[in-house]
């Protein structure tokens, strides 16, 4: 078609058509209105990935938070997954992760290539005035740099007092090729300010059944109950807040030394291709974290009962401040041209770590050892993995994890199967070893290193539209906390099987999605998870009018009782309790309706319809679910 258009075979006659109706190709392809091309990647993976315009699932696709997750009782609170998913990297930890699926970081980090600028637009309202904004906007300045930026911000003043979370979460990627494709730059930047409301939950469960509290803001909470709540989308004033500050930014630097050529195209355009054979990359990698805990008006009661100190004066704090300066340096060679899924890499990484308290400073530094052997074929089928890491010199000498992976693509029906093993030995996060207040200081120095082992079998099926995996985990020297404060390790060995399952079923025009969820401990280890999670959504899709893409229907989500955690709110730790058993004798039940019009998607809720029917259901002891709730949340998105 290159030839013909160009008109240089006109004279030879047919090939379709007189030489009046051929036009010479300028090398220029031009795409169709509001169509482009868009992928990303992210650091150390050379998988690209294509942005997910379904409308099928609010949690994942809109939310961004998974089913499986329990909060403190409402939106943007501090939260953790029921389906229990171990941190398992070695190396310094400060140890606050009950925000972490919120916020962003390098690893989640996404670098696009785009044909045209994109933007998306989010916004959801809800009951209580609730109210979510997304902005994220792409676009290539040239055909070798893109950049892309990144903003989302959660405003929640929930249902019950002391409980407003107001986020804003921040970041900015850019990615950079030097015109004859031997030098790459990737620049990662993420700001999350988490304000997350604590109040400690309900003084009394017993007021939920009095009618008296119909309005639940006027139910006494433990923290922050007396004190004056000031709403505001861009601020206000929370009495009781968790307050982080985390900031990163990573800029990684590559040069290759490989082979290049001009692949000619037609008569006007040539490309050139550069395979690299080896590289030297770069990267250096600035943190800094804030932890921060602030109770303007202290209770009386509620810190003697729990951490054993009477506030003297209105005012409790807490303060955790790290900084981390890391320079990676690797090298890499690719001993297949042309596949850089096939790659050797061997290197490694020095680290200087501050942390700041109230009453005193720490400064230490890290030597870490790191090698992966990665050969994905380019005919797709297999995938194999070898990576491993080793904390040579420092504080967190000793420190290791060892990952092997095997994947292969059967076929269309029979789909990907992949097995996988994991072994990590670290140091307990620190705020296990240190906490301290403006009140007390709490320490635990008789620690020693976690083991934790994963073995993996995991099967997607896309044809069958399913997917399995089948976790067992091993665990030693498991670091929990006991109570409000007090840390303290089970040195025996336990183990936990998990088997996760979800599958669509369809007879058209109804569909039935499934998520399901079985977890047993075997052993005394003190983890407590519900042996049966499961989601369950019964929904009518169709398309309607050619362009309207509807999926309306009931979602069910139940978990079997279980001791769950408690929550701290002074440490923002999630605790081990055996105390109060949390069964909800009803599911949480939701209605939806999900449309989507070209590049207009739509998505209307009404949740816990189960309230209704009984009492709330509780996400922790003395925690309670929000009452009815009712949602509309909007998505755009743009091709400029």
């Amino acid at each position: 078609m290159a030839q013909f258009n160009s008109g240089r075979l006109s004279n030879m006659g047919g090939g379709g058509g007189g030489s009046s109706k051929m036009q010479r190709d300028t090398g220029k392809h031009v795409h169709e209105l509001d169509t482009l091309t868009l992928t990303y990647r992210i650091l150390g993976e050379p998988t690209d990935y294509k942005l997910d315009s379904s409308v099928n699932d609010f949690q994942s696709n809109y939310l961004r938070v998974p089913a499986s997750y329990a909060t403190t009782g409402n939106t943007g609170g501090a939260a953790y997954n029921m389906i229990y998913t171990p941190r398992m990297k070695p190396g310094f930890d400060a140890g606050f992760h009950a925000y972490d699926i919120y916020s962003n970081s390098h690893k989640d980090a996404r670098f696009y290539y785009t044909t045209r600028p994109y933007t998306e637009l989010q916004y959801l309202v809800g009951s209580k005035q609730e109210q979510v904004i997304g902005l994220t906007h792409t676009q290539n300045r040239t055909e070798r740099f893109n950049f892309a930026f990144d903003y989302r911000k959660i405003n929640a003043p929930g249902y019950y007092r002391s409980q407003n979370t107001n986020h804003d979460i921040y970041r900015f990627t850019a990615r950079y090729q030097s015109k004859n494709k031997r030098a790459n730059t990737y620049l990662s930047f993420y700001y999350n300010k988490i304000n997350g409301g604590e109040n400690g939950g309900l003084r009394y469960d017993s007021l939920m059944k009095n009618p008296n509290y119909s309005q639940r803001k006027t139910l006494p909470v433990n923290l922050g109950n007396g004190a004056s709540t000031t709403y505001s989308f861009f601020g206000g004033a929370i009495p009781v807040k968790t307050n982080y500050r985390e900031t990163g930014f990573l800029i990684q630097q590559q040069y290759d030394w490989g082979h290049g050529d001009s692949i000619h195209i037609n008569d006007t355009l040539d490309i050139y291709k550069y395979d690299p054979v080896f590289r030297v990359q770069y990267s250096f990698n600035y943190e800094s974290n804030n932890y921060q805990f602030l109770d303007t008006d202290a209770d009386s009661a509620f810190y003697p009962k729990h951490y054993n100190f009477l506030p003297q004066g209105d005012t409790v704090t807490a303060k955790h401040q790290w900084k981390l300066i890391s320079n990676d340096l690797s090298l890499i060679q690719f001993p297949v041209r042309g596949n850089l899924g096939h790659f050797i890499n061997l290197g490694a990484r020095f680290e200087s770590l501050t942390g700041t308290f109230l009453d005193a400073n720490i400064n230490f530094t890290n030597l870490a050892l790191h090698g992966e052997y990665r050969n994905k074929t380019r005919n797709q089928k297999w995938d194999f993995s070898l990576r491993g890491e080793f904390y040579a010199v420092g504080q967190n000498a000793g420190d290791y994890s060892a990952y092997g992976m095997l994947k292969r693509r059967i076929n269309d029906f029979l789909g990907d199967v992949r097995l996988s093993v994991s072994n990590v030995n670290k140091e307990p996060s620190y705020v296990y070893k240190y906490f301290g207040s403006n009140r007390d200081a709490w320490y635990n120095t008789s620690l020693a290193k976690e083991n934790i082992t994963q073995l993996q079998f995991a099967t997607e099926n896309k044809k069958l539209d399913y997917t399995l995996a089948a976790n067992y985990f091993l665990f030693t020297n498991y670091t929990y906390f006991k109570d409000y404060y007090h840390s303290a390790q089970y040195t025996s060995l336990f183990n936990l099987l998990q088997v996760t399952f979800s599958k669509k079923f369809t007879i058209k025009p109804f569909a039935w999605y499934v998520d399901v969820a079985f977890q047993q401990l075997h052993g005394n280890g003190p983890l407590n998870v519900p042996t049966f999670w499961t989601r369950n959504r019964f929904a009518f899709e169709k398309r309607l009018y050619t362009n309207l893409n509807l999926v309306t229907g009931l979602e069910f989500r139940y978990n079997t009782g279980y001791y769950a955690d408690d929550y701290s709110p002074l440490t923002g730790q999630f605790i081990y309790q055996e105390k109060t058993k949390i069964s909800n004798p009803l599911p949480d039940i939701s209605a939806f309706a999900n449309f989507r019009i070209k590049s207009f998607s739509a998505y209307v809720r009404a949740e816990n319809l189960n309230t209704f029917l009984g009492d709330n259901n509780y996400a922790a002891p003395l925690y309670p679910y929000n009452n009815f709730a009712f949602r509309v949340g909007l998505r755009w998105w743009f091709i400029n």
